[in-house]
């Protein structure tokens, strides 16, 4: 039997030092880690550490949320678990799959993680769309100005290469070629 734990952190900036430090204090005998949005389902660590554990092990995280993307993704992560003979805890939150109390537990932690998820969408939809009331700009701001890009198709259709054009203007080749078709 071995007790593994799985640790995310959605950003580069992020550490993941506060979760391995509580899994270790839990006594895990490993440990999966890595550095990626939880809304992605390419999370190769995750995936390995699910391939990894064997009937009698116990997976085990700090938070519901650093294994799952949503309710159905965390139940379908957690059948898996359950059909291969895994337990399931989550420290933090003391769930301990493996005691009924544990199960009940998940399922209606599990939905308050998601519901949690959705008002955040929601206020940042708000504020997004706030923002843009008072002439908030989003995105990088445009390379060139409109009569440089004018400028720009005037000289191709006379001509002048593209490398040329992406040395003066400072553009890749691609943004030259957006651009001259914008």
């Amino acid at each position: 039997m071995a007790v593994v734990a799985y640790c995310r952190v959605s950003t580069g900036e992020q550490s993941l030092d506060v979760q391995e430090e509580i899994v270790r204090k839990y006594g895990v005998d490993k440990v999966f880690a890595e550095k990626v949005s939880g809304t992605t389902s390419n999370r190769p660590k995750l995936k390995e550490c699910l391939g990894y554990v064997r009937e009698g092990d116990v997976l085990v995280v700090t938070k519901l949320d650093r294994l799952a993307r949503s309710v159905s993704h965390l139940h379908t992560i957690y059948d898996d678990l359950e059909k291969k003979g895994v337990g399931f805890v989550v420290i933090q939150q003391n769930i301990d799959t493996t005691t009924k109390e544990g199960r009940l537990m998940f399922s209606i932690l599990g939905s308050l993680a998601q519901f949690e998820n959705e008002l955040r969408k929601e206020r940042c939809e708000e504020g997004r769309l706030a923002a843009i009331s008072r002439g908030v700009r989003f995105g990088a701001p445009h390379k060139l100005k409109p009569h440089q890009v004018t400028e720009m198709c005037e000289k191709r259709k006379s001509g002048v290469m593209i490398k040329d054009l992406m040395r003066e203007y400072g553009l890749s080749k691609a943004s030259v070629y957006r651009l001259m078709r914008a």
